[in-house]
């Protein structure tokens, strides 16, 4: 179980979480949508801890253990996957030993790295001469996002966060992520919150509960059929926010979440 309870937090001068509850149990679908502006991304970042908000309550758990104060090296080995709506390059280093390096970091096999990332590869349609590339680099935005589902199948954590998967993806692209997420949820039970403002991606990603996110609270939950809905009146009814989500902007060096914590 992912609990999210009371979380409230923000960028300095600036509160955007204002008590977010949530629940994910193993296996199931929830997503999160909203008006640009309510903390729909600041969520995912806060949960994952990313430097440059400041968590001013609240706790985020796995099964009791709180992850707050964390750094994300150790949320990632507890179990959190997050897929980034603008996935970053990594110059000099490819996929595949990114992956090897995170598996074994989890206690895993670097051996069984390479034909796990062929196999994924495969269910999700990506070119395997990508796999020789370095990280991201030169790759479409659509490649990016399947390159993002390769890593989730390869690591298969406990629950993933999917901050606009669906940002630039065309109709197939669409389809294959959403199938291979769907299938990771009965594969190995992977619990999914998927932030997303649009009804596409929801109609191949089935959720078993949809939440309304604004103003930096949960607003409104309900059952699949809202995203159509909402799509059709918009969010109105539950008051709206101006501008785009503040971003923390760059992480100082020395807060760098994936920094060696030896070095």
């Amino acid at each position: 179980m992912l609990a999210i309870r009371d979380l409230a937090a923000g960028i300095t001068g600036r509160r955007i979480l204002n008590g977010i509850n949530l629940e994910v149990g193993s296996g199931e679908v929830h997503a999160v949508m909203g008006p640009n502006g309510s903390g729909k991304s600041t969520l995912a970042h806060v949960v994952m801890g990313r430097p440059g908000y400041e968590v001013l309550g609240g706790s985020v758990t796995i099964d009791g253990v709180e992850l707050l104060g964390e750094p994300t090296w150790r949320r990632a080995q507890a179990g959190l996957f997050l897929a980034l709506q603008y996935p970053i390059e990594v110059p000099g280093v490819s996929l595949e030993e990114a992956m090897e390096e995170a598996v074994a970091a989890g206690g895993g096999e670097r051996r069984s790295v390479p034909a796990a990332v062929t196999r994924e590869a495969t269910r999700i349609g990506l070119d395997e001469r990508i796999l020789a590339r370095a990280l991201n680099v030169d790759l479409s935005g659509g490649e990016k996002k399947r390159n993002e589902t390769l890593q989730l199948g390869v690591l298969r954590p406990k629950f993933a966060l999917l901050d606009e998967i669906d940002s630039g993806l065309d109709v197939d692209a669409l389809r294959a992520v959403a199938r291979r997420v769907e299938e990771a949820t009965e594969e190995f039970g992977l619990g999914v919150l998927a932030i997303t403002h649009y009804s596409r991606l929801l109609r191949e990603l089935r959720p078993d509960v949809i939440h309304v996110l604004s103003q930096g609270r949960i607003v409104d939950s309900g059952g699949p059929e809202m995203a159509e809905e909402l799509e059709r009146t918009g969010y109105a009814a539950y008051g709206t926010t101006d501008g785009q989500e503040p971003s923390p902007g760059p992480a100082p060096a020395e807060a760098d979440p994936f920094a060696d914590p030896l070095a």
